[in-house]
Order: C-alpha cells, then structure tokens, then sequence
C-alpha cells in the first residue's frame, strides 16, 4: 500500500513540474493581414533568456533573429508604430527580482524585408518619471502609441512601501532618433486616482 502511494505522489510530481515547465514557454505568431511575426522563447531562467523572432509573410531575404533578453517574455502585440503601413512587433519582459518591473523590446519592419530595433527608455533615466515607480507595469497598444500604467509608491516612505492609490499613464510614440534609430519618445503622462 505504501509503495502505491508514493508511486501515485511520484506521478502527480512528475506531472505537475511538466505543465508548469510548459506554462513558462512563451510561443505565439501575430500577423496584421499576411504579415507577422512568430515569437518563440523557453523562459527557462528568470535572469536571461533567448527569444527567436520569426518573420511571417516577408520578403524572401527577411530571416529570423535570436535576441539575449534580461527577465522571461510575458507577452507581445503587433501594430504599426511608426506610421509607415507596415507591422511591428512589441515584446513585453518581466525583468528578473520579484518586483513585477518590467520593460519593451520592439523591433520594426522595414518594408517588409527585414527589420531593425526600436529603443526603449528605462523609466529611472527621466526624472519626473521615476517618481513613485516601484513596478506592476501594465502595457497596451492603441492606435500606434505604447500605452503603459503603473501604480505609485511613496517615493519618501522607504520602510513601509505601500501604493499611494494614484496611477501614472505613460503615452509613447515612436520617433525617428539623431542618428536615423528608431525610438520610443514619451509623448505625454499623466496620474489618476485608482478606482
């Protein structure tokens, strides 16, 4: 009987590590029309990990690339960001600490032949921004602009760490850089009280 028993709890354990090593696995294709991308990563490791973008209905020279990412991809979106009628690609990745922060990869098609990064800023480099922020970053896309929400900390009360019920709304738009790179700008934030 007790040999039983442990071979049912060694089964159980054995399936239960198998569907949560698959629910880590990020595996998804988006297409706008004919064309898209598939993104692909294990998420294996919470520090860094690979993520394998594949183009969807692209010109025979576009191939697929394989970026290092700091923390696990928790999801993506396609738009055009950009204005140019073709489809790019935002990839959201929680970084590595437990403090839900997160950040943006993004990459843009150029005519649908092959493609090339967007930049996007790190919230600690504005300082209006990093007022407050602690993480639980919150992304969408609407209508080509990056939308992303986060709630507010106390940014003075370090011992007792609790949301102050104010959320800051960050609107970005993609911009042409000083050296013709692409790169997300801070269009406009504002805060709200959470409901």
């Amino acid at each position: 009987m007790y040999k039983k028993r442990f071979f049912i709890f060694l089964v159980m354990v054995v399936l239960i590590n198998g569907v949560s090593a698959q629910a880590k696995r990020f595996d998804t294709s988006m297409k706008i029309g004919r064309v898209g991308y598939r993104v692909f990563s294990n998420n294996k490791s919470e520090e860094l990990n690979t993520v394998t973008i594949s183009p969807l209905g692209f010109e025979k020279e576009a191939r697929e690339v394989t970026v290092q990412v700091k923390g696990r991809v928790n999801r993506s979106e396609v738009d055009d960001l950009n204005g140019d009628g073709f489809p790019d690609l935002v990839i959201y990745v929680i970084n590595p600490g437990g403090k839900a922060k997160s950040t943006v990869f993004a990459i843009a098609s150029e005519s649908n032949q092959g493609f090339k990064p967007i930049y996007f800023p790190d919230v600690y480099d504005d300082q209006k921004l990093r007022v407050g922020y602690q993480g639980y970053d919150q992304y969408s896309l609407m209508e080509g602009m990056l939308m992303r929400r986060f709630p507010l900390y106390n940014a003075t009360d370090t011992a007792n760490i609790v949301p102050t019920g104010m959320i800051r709304q960050v609107q970005y738009r993609v911009m042409n850089g000083e050296r013709g790179e692409l790169r997300f700008k801070v269009m406009r934030s504002y805060e709200y009280a959470k409901q």
